[in-house]
């Protein structure tokens, strides 16, 4: 096969495609510029979110699909929420810092948290979700992903004060809630069960109710779903029906230990 052969059958291939890869780059650059401006105490607010608005206005001319002049006014919105975002942030890593004996300053929580780091991209991205403007939302979530092992859908509910301890391999869909209080360790999953496509619209995932922990590789799936307030859910556990307020659930695997004979 010729390479004008291929290259005409790769062409027919992508003739469908509408994809501007450059809006990947594009968010991943307004991500960290964003995180900077708002956690960097040196930081020049003025010049950064200029910046950010020249960046935002980049990508939303690719991931907008409404009219020139409702794109054109997304930006405005989407900065008149930034001051509440960040003071719901403020919360987080000050909850953070109180539950947490390895943490030594609210610094080190800003910085070196990948916890933190997936809190804030999801509740920035949150914002864009509600301005529908969906891919955009998705490639922050997906960026906070890759850094951090944590993957929070955008459009999840999430109230603050929250707690992601080590954060590796947790898994948050996107009609999940998640009232104030509440701890998750690594490998969490608050998914969904097997549901067909035409329940898009419809809740899929879990309800955590406030001041609810739940342990490293717990499984927690369905819409239905609802972990009482005050309960505690165990390591490995796996849940799909509710439970009531002030429960316990453990994983009732029994593990033996032998001492071996020595010969």
């Amino acid at each position: 096969m010729t390479k004008d052969l291929i290259i005409n059958n790769i062409s027919t291939l992508k003739s469908h495609f509408s994809i501007n890869y450059g809006i990947k780059t594009k968010t991943e650059a307004f991500t960290e510029k964003l995180f900077y401006t708002l956690f960097d105490a040196n930081a020049p607010l003025s010049e950064s979110i200029d910046e950010l608005e020249k960046q935002f206005k980049e990508i939303a001319a690719i991931a907008c699909k409404k009219p020139q002049p409702v794109c054109d006014s997304i930006w405005e919105q989407f900065l008149e929420k930034i001051p509440s975002v960040f003071e719901k942030l403020n919360q987080d890593a000050a909850y953070i810092l109180e539950n947490d004996p390895a943490s030594n300053s609210i610094e080190e929580v800003y910085l070196a948290y990948p916890g933190f780091y997936a809190i804030a991209i999801y509740r920035l991205s949150h914002e864009l979700y509600h301005l529908d403007l969906l891919l955009f939302s998705r490639l922050m979530s997906e960026y906070a992903h890759r850094i951090t092992g944590t993957d929070i859908h955008a459009g999840a509910q999430i109230d603050s004060p929250f707690f992601i301890d080590h954060a590796t391999g947790i898994v948050i869909g996107e009609t999940c809630v998640i009232e104030k209080h509440v701890k998750l360790y690594q490998g969490v999953t608050l998914g969904a069960l097997s549901v067909s496509k035409d329940m898009k619209n419809s809740k899929r995932h879990p309800t955590v109710e406030k001041n609810v922990c739940i342990y490293a590789n717990a499984t927690i799936l369905g819409g239905e779903t609802v972990i009482g307030k005050n309960s505690v859910v165990g390591g490995n556990a796996w849940v799909t029906k509710s439970i009531p307020p002030r429960s316990v659930v453990l994983n009732t695997t029994t593990t033996e230990v032998k001492i071996k004979e020595i010969k």
